[in-house]
């Protein structure tokens, strides 16, 4: 790691050194890879003739897929089955980018880092089968303890409700989890659930 990324890194552990569990966003947060999400959406968006301004993505950062593509189609006045859309939209993100993927060295060193010390779980907007793909690619599946995705709770991010049960999976307290995030709905729903949070886009 470069001194940029290792004075990064000794932030992420001087905040969340008095938590004992630590809940990592993925895209954005442990994986490199926010400009390959914003061009599957492009991509997809454009097969409904619909010219997307890929802002829209980190304004909605950590809300599932299926949410995203419910509020494209409301923007720009479009019917369409949001399931099929954001199916699509993962495909897309699978066939053309997700090999590529790099991660987030210091955020993904910092959980490693505390693998056998702090409690870790991952809590992701994305689906599942993506989500895993991507650990995959940066190295991550098996170093991880609970995996909550999209369609886990009835409400994503921002609601606190993901976090919660990551929380009530791994048996602690809400209050004793520090959370690593990259968006505005993060952050919202980490506070919401009484967590510590950091956004590392921000460092």
């Amino acid at each position: 790691m470069n001194d940029e990324s290792l004075q990064k890194l000794a932030i992420l552990e001087e905040k969340s050194a008095n938590y004992g569990t630590l809940l990592f966003d993925v895209d954005g947060t442990l994986a490199d890879n926010m400009p390959a999400h914003k061009a599957a959406y492009v991509a997809v968006a454009a097969e409904y003739d619909i010219e997307l301004d890929d802002n829209i993505v980190e304004e909605l950062a950590g809300w599932p897929t299926v949410d995203v593509a419910q509020e494209i189609a409301r923007r720009h006045q479009k019917t369409f089955d949001i399931e099929v859309f954001s199916k699509r939209k993962s495909a897309i993100f699978i066939e053309r980018f997700i090999r590529a993927t790099q991660p987030v060295e210091f955020v993904t060193q910092h959980l490693l880092n505390n693998i056998g010390k702090k409690r870790i779980g991952i809590v992701s907007g994305g689906s599942r089968s993506t989500v895993s793909i991507t650990l995959e690619v940066i190295g991550l599946i098996g170093k991880f303890e609970t995996l909550v995705c999209a369609g886990d709770t009835p409400e994503g991010k921002p609601s606190p409700q993901p976090f919660l049960l990551a929380a009530e999976h791994l048996n602690v307290d809400p209050a004793d989890c520090f959370v690593f995030e990259d968006g505005d709905p993060g952050v919202q729903a980490a506070i919401a659930a009484g967590m510590g949070w950091i956004r590392v886009d921000q460092l």
